[in-house]
């Protein structure tokens, strides 16, 4: 008869296999199941890390692959580096806390509880936090002293929608999106009518004054500039499920167009014929690529429109940063978790 401690060693390897499988999910071949866990290290070169196009072969690195560094959120969202404490802050919008990973020992923590059912999140150039809010309908910025100043919440004496995303320009002015995401529900956020049109807006770093910049869009969410300030970026995850670029012109839009519209690629890389994937968090490198959330990961787009690779992750990536010490790694945030790896290049702008 097996003592009571082997079949209690034999119960407790019964349920680690258990929990390991499912932490498990196809790589690229579609066939070998991955342990994200840990527990059974992958083989380098990372598989799900695919280079369609050569010139994205320079940003694999051979000998790193993609970590879980936590999972357990609902929708997480809005992830944003700080240099200075070397950390990543970002978003679960509907448990309406913000969470942060310390890159000296990988601890996660709740970082602010209640968040104001945060989504996108960046810090300026002086280091401050700056939220978009769902719950209050308001883009706001922490200051040194823990209080809260109200960037933006009306425009022409009416409520927002949702800010959705945000991005820091060097004349200190800020740029966020506001589709209605956050008010068609009450789960992140509250349920409302719209009062104004889905928009991008600007706030000038010296006035604090506001102007609408674009609205012929119904799905506006991520936004970037190009690492020369010369073109911002804007991903519409409404009908038309694109990104957009313009040409920026001191503080105006100009000559919109179609800049790509991403498919959802099998795990050959290969479109499947009718499947379109919508980018939504969007951040440029140091040589202007385009690094997209977007089914099945993350999908990178050269500076003259073509996707050159992608990174397979088994969660649906909503947003993405650069960060580190070096700025070369890049952060997802994708649903339920965050993942990382080290990418051959750098983030274009601190935020």
């Amino acid at each position: 008869m097996p003592s009571r401690r082997a079949f209690l060693n034999t119960a407790a390897a019964a349920a680690a296999t258990a929990i390991a499988a499912r932490a498990q999910t196809a790589t690229s071949n579609g066939s070998t199941p991955r342990d994200y866990t840990g527990v059974t290290p992958i083989q380098y070169p990372d598989p799900d890390v695919i280079a369609l196009d050569q010139r994205f072969r320079k940003y694999i690195i051979g000998n790193t692959t993609i970590r879980r560094h936590y999972t357990g959120t609902l929708w997480a969202e809005g992830p944003a580096w700080n240099g200075v404490g070397r950390y990543l802050v970002w978003s679960d919008i509907p448990n309406n806390v913000q969470m942060r990973f310390l890159e000296e020992d990988s601890r996660v923590s709740v970082f602010r509880n209640p968040s104001g059912y945060s989504n996108g999140n960046t810090f300026d150039y002086q280091g401050r936090q700056l939220s978009c809010e769902h719950g209050g309908r308001r883009v706001v910025r922490y200051e040194y002293n823990g209080t809260v100043t109200v960037i933006a919440d009306k425009f022409e004496g009416k409520r927002l929608n949702s800010p959705n995303d945000i991005v820091v320009h060097p004349d200190g002015s800020i740029w966020f999106t506001d589709p209605p995401y956050g008010i068609s529900g009450n789960y992140e956020g509250f349920r409302a009518e719209k009062e104004n049109k889905e928009s991008v807006y600007r706030v000038d770093g010296i006035s604090g004054q506001m102007a609408r910049v674009y609205d012929e869009i119904d799905g506006p969410n991520g936004i970037c500039f190009s690492p020369d300030y010369k073109k911002v970026y804007i991903a519409d995850t409404g009908s038309s499920r694109e990104v957009k670029v313009f040409d920026l012109d001191g503080r105006v839009l100009r000559n919109g167009k179609r800049f790509v519209q991403l498919d959802i690629p099998d795990s050959t890389g290969t479109p499947i014929a009718g499947a379109r994937a919508a980018a939504d968090g969007i951040r440029c490198d140091a040589d202007g690529n385009l690094w997209c959330g977007a089914r099945p990961g993350v999908q990178i787009v050269a500076a003259s429109g073509e996707r050159i690779g992608i990174i397979r992750l088994p969660e649906n990536c909503a947003n993405i940063c650069f960060g580190g010490t070096k700025r070369n790694r890049l952060f997802m945030a994708a649903s339920q978790s965050l993942y990382s790896i080290y990418v051959g290049t750098t983030g274009a702008h601190i935020a």
